[in-house]
């Protein structure tokens, strides 16, 4: 038996956190760059949008309900042959990267298309009565408008990212969730469990409170 009080060391830890951080940072990059994308297109073909088209909204729709309707850790599983083929392999930080994008992407997504939706219709007659093309309409009427919703929607999208990465830890993913489910669960390391649990915390706290100051800024503008 181990008679240290904790088995947790600072390099530990701290390889973890920034396995942790690799794994936010890049999904939350490639899954906004793909969620803006999805909701965008989302808002301006539904039906009344700027370039309404039915058949791209109902199919776009249907795959982004169909993934967000899948909970991560079944997602995580049922695209490892995907993962193995554009990480090549099913476990460490990078390959838990493509879940983590193919999860939070539509996920953005909504988000997204609800925040352009916010827009006030008039907004939008405005520009059209001006002659504005829809890129115009999209880019210097929609966008600007939507800019504080669309910071907190990328907030809240964070936060279900570090939910995510702590999960796919379980799955030999690296991270802060590795460390409480090996040291803090498996080896009743009670010191490395309420570590972990603290970090998650703070890092939530922290991306809210950026998050919520950012959007109130340019609200006001």
């Amino acid at each position: 038996m181990n008679d240290k009080w904790t088995l947790i060391t600072p390099e530990l830890f701290f390889r973890a956190l920034a396995e942790t951080l690799t794994m936010l940072g890049w999904g939350l990059a490639l899954g906004s760059i793909l969620g803006v994308i999805i909701g965008t297109t989302l808002a301006v073909t539904r039906p009344g949008g700027i370039v309404e088209n039915r058949w791209v909204y109902a199919v776009l729709g249907a795959v982004v309900n169909v993934i967000r309707a899948l909970p991560f850790i079944v997602l995580l599983v049922a695209i490892l042959p995907f993962t193995r083929l554009i990480a090549g392999t099913s476990i460490g930080v990078w390959a838990a990267i493509v879940p983590l994008t193919v999860m939070i992407s539509p996920y953005i997504g909504r988000l997204v298309e609800n925040s352009l939706l916010e827009v006030p219709r008039g907004v939008i007659e405005a520009a059209r009565a001006m002659g504005a093309t829809p890129w115009q309409i999209f880019w210097r009427f929609l966008l600007p408008e939507a800019r504080g919703s669309l910071i907190l929607a990328v907030t809240i999208a964070t936060v279900g990212l570090i939910d995510a990465s702590a999960m796919a830890g379980t799955v030999g993913a690296g991270g802060i969730g590795d460390v409480a489910i090996s040291y803090g669960y498996q080896r009743y390391d009670g010191f490395a469990m309420l570590l972990t649990c603290a970090t998650l915390i703070a890092l939530v706290m922290i991306i809210q409170f950026a998050g919520n100051t950012l959007a109130r800024r340019f609200r006001k503008r």
